[in-house]
């Protein structure tokens, strides 16, 4: 498959960037990429998509917004992977790719990661900050629901840190067939399921549940708590991550009316996730 990169441009960054940036993970079902000088890169399976995506532009919340797509040369991903991805360690929990020896001892929980695209690797900032927080809070037996769970990679990582069952949600159809076939290679699709669909109306139908994982963006972190609310059970612990650390601040205050108190927070190489306890 030849992927393509499109790259978004808002109109004023400052003021339109975030609402385009959710409405493109709602329309592509792909994480989002922000640069430094504000230009938001989504990705398509071809180049028919990313030029559709592009026309889709004008109803989207920046109209004004400009792009371009590239093509995404396959073969020099899997070497860039291949020479800058190795083991990460999370407490006791090691994510490596199936090439490396993760040096572990015999009390840690390996999870093995399978990439075939630049996407789903688990070595992103937002992702290493979720799984330095589920590491952290799991206890063995709960229940685990993962909105936007892409890969896979932090329900298959909570099943193998002892996690009853795992159930993610994903509007990308082709993710999932991603994420259970990682699943399988890890030995642990009894305990994972992953479910097309959208996360606002799956997740109160899916709980309560002992712990929930959120690595999504910061608006639709937001426009997801009341689901996330009746989603967890009383007491239970949701991680949000997938905000830079300039978005802690806009983040942390919309918590308590929520109905969830604050409980650790993890910064990663400029990305900042945070747990936090429903409560009763």
């Amino acid at each position: 498959m030849a992927w393509w990169a499109v790259d978004v441009m808002p109109s004023a960054p400052a003021s339109t960037g975030d609402a385009l940036a959710a409405w493109l993970v709602a329309r592509t079902g792909q994480a989002i990429e922000e640069r430094d000088d504000g230009t938001l890169v989504t990705f398509a399976e071809d180049e028919a998509g990313a030029q559709e995506l592009i026309v889709e532009l004008a109803g989207s919340p920046d109209p004004a917004a400009t792009a371009r797509v590239r093509p995404l040369d396959t073969v020099d991903w899997s070497l860039r992977w291949r020479d800058g991805l190795g083991p990460r360690r999370f407490g006791r929990l090691i994510v490596t790719p199936s090439w490396s020896d993760a040096g572990a001892r015999t009390d840690d929980v390996t999870v093995m990661i399978y990439p075939e695209t630049p996407f789903g690797t688990g070595d992103h900032g937002s992702t290493r900050a979720a799984l330095t927080l589920l590491e952290r809070h799991l206890v063995p037996g709960q229940s685990v629901l993962d909105l936007g769970s892409g890969s896979g990679i932090l329900s298959i990582a909570a099943v193998r840190l002892g996690a009853a069952r795992a159930t993610g949600i994903e509007i990308d159809a082709e993710a999932n067939v991603v994420a259970i076939r990682n699943a399988e290679q890890n030995g642990v699709s009894a305990a994972c399921q992953f479910l097309d669909g959208d996360a606002a109306l799956l997740a109160p139908l899916l709980g309560p549940v002992d712990l929930l994982l959120s690595n999504i963006l910061r608006n639709v972190n937001v426009t997801l708590l009341p689901a996330i609310h009746d989603a967890v059970a009383p007491g239970g612990v949701a991680i949000f991550s997938g905000m830079e650390e300039g978005e802690a601040p806009l983040f942390r205050p919309v918590l308590a009316p929520a109905g969830f108190a604050v409980v650790d927070e993890v910064l990663d190489a400029g990305w900042w996730a945070v747990s936090a306890r429903r409560v009763p």
